[in-house]
């Protein structure tokens, strides 16, 4: 075994005093459970930043780091944010179950991810080996919970946290320091205590078909190399996400974005290269493209999650979303295929400029990119039987007005105020605008 499993294992069962509070909850008052949940995460960071670094426990917990300034840094950090979500547990009524599963996921998660780099040093498999311990320990830690404290959670709720949480700690790991550690278990049992909190039921066809789904669409667009790592686990993430709280039409407009505008990043590959307009690292998209291009996306779908309890409808989110994705599909397009054309126009003066020019645009790429938001719309007229061609028409002109936004952000401001990424996402909630504006104006459902 080496240093860093033996290392992985000792703090896994340090995650294991996440017990103590819910345990203690079943038998006792409930500010003695305070006292439980916090008290032995607290005593363990003391312990980190006390003992003797000649002590044989100090090495077993020290990572490169603390062993050069004579302190268990790590174990302290990870305690801390243990105790701190603990608080916010017996404090600000965060779920047991939620605290538990995230501190076990993590711990767990780490300890199967290096499992399997002691095996293989690729790192798409030490990643999946965290994803999947992850989930497993997370699923494990929050059963546990229920039966301590008495208590009930649906195990659809369960998978769908477990799955939810050991990906989105797999991404923040990778676009993270290793010892940021405390951030990523806090904001991961932030998110988990937003999405617990939805007022949505997760059906046991739903949560499987998600973690199928987009476990295996995101290994092919990783394999095809149109997503770095972190790109994949991001597109993962938001594709299960969409098939939970979204529907499959929601899900299936999104996955033709990341799959038709990966794809167009690897056409004619070595020619957009000589032209410099190149996607970076081969063409594969990261989080940050990603992101900017799911981001307002993902809003809504989190956004028609709760519309019942904010009175508003349910298609005004759903047009948002439409327009957004059609609109990050129509600017990948109208750019990687566009691109490959000569004698581009800047989009605010019409003036013939260099290909690859921010804010230029061709005929071409003009055509392409409504092809592509017509194909988002086409997607939502088969899948949803609420939406007409006018329901159609209207997100072929959102997504349409979010790319025509994007050229002429590119025209003025990129390079200057914002970079790509940046007006990418203006543009995507441009046409979101557009899209929830022109649905409230015409009384639109879905």
């Amino acid at each position: 075994m080496t240093s860093t499993v033996r290392r992985a294992a000792a703090f896994a069962l340090v995650g294991c005093l996440a017990l103590v509070g819910p345990w203690v909850l079943g038998v006792q008052e409930p500010a003695v459970a305070t006292v439980a949940a916090v008290g032995p995460f607290l005593l363990v960071a003391v312990f980190a930043l006390t003992i003797d670094p000649d002590n044989v426990l100090f090495e077993l917990f020290a990572r490169p780091g603390d062993r050069r300034k004579g302190k268990l840094y790590g174990l302290a950090g990870f305690s801390l944010a243990a105790a701190g979500i603990s608080i916010l547990t017996v404090g600000f009524d965060m779920p047991y179950h939620v605290y538990v599963g995230t501190v076990f996921l993590f711990a767990f998660g780490n300890l199967a991810g290096q499992l399997v780099r002691s095996l293989t040093y690729e790192q798409v498999r030490a990643t999946a080996g965290f994803v999947a311990g992850g989930f497993l320990a997370g699923c494990g830690g929050q059963l546990l919970t229920t039966h301590l404290a008495a208590t009930s959670v649906s195990l659809q709720m369960i998978a769908f946290l477990a799955a939810s949480g050991s990906l989105f700690a797999a991404l923040l790991r990778q676009l993270l320091f290793k010892r940021d550690d405390a951030l990523v278990m806090v904001s991961v049992a932030l998110m988990l205590w937003l999405f617990v909190s939805l007022p949505v039921e997760i059906s046991t066809t739903r949560i499987l078909v998600a973690l199928g789904v987009t476990v295996a669409l995101g290994y092919v667009s990783y394999a095809l190399e149109t997503a770095s790592l972190p790109g994949m686990l991001t597109g993962v993430l938001l594709g299960l996400l969409t098939i939970v709280l979204g529907d499959y039409g929601w899900f299936v407009m999104l996955i033709a974005f990341f799959g038709i505008g990966g794809l167009s990043s690897k056409f004619r590959f070595d020619r957009k290269l000589d032209r410099g307009i190149a996607q970076e690292n081969e063409g594969a998209r990261g989080t940050g493209n990603v992101l900017a291009n799911s981001l307002v996306a993902l809003v809504a779908v989190l956004a028609a999650a709760i519309s019942p309890t904010i009175g508003i409808s349910e298609s005004i989110f759903f047009y948002a979303f439409a327009g957004a994705v059609g609109a990050a599909l129509a600017d990948t397009l109208s750019s990687e295929i566009g691109g490959l054309f000569d004698h581009p126009r800047l989009i605010t003066t019409l003036e013939v400029v260099e290909p690859g020019t921010d804010g230029a645009v061709t005929w071409q790429g003009e055509l392409v990119g409504v092809t592509g938001t017509a194909i988002i719309a086409a997607i939502g007229l088969v899948a949803f039987d609420g939406i007409t061609t006018t329901g159609a028409g209207l997100i072929v002109l959102a997504g349409f007005a979010g790319m025509t936004v994007d050229s002429f952000l590119g025209a003025t401001v990129e390079g200057r105020f914002f970079g790509n990424q940046g007006v990418n996402f203006f543009a995507t909630l441009a046409a979101a605008l557009v899209g929830a504006g022109l649905a409230v104006l015409l009384g639109l459902s879905m």
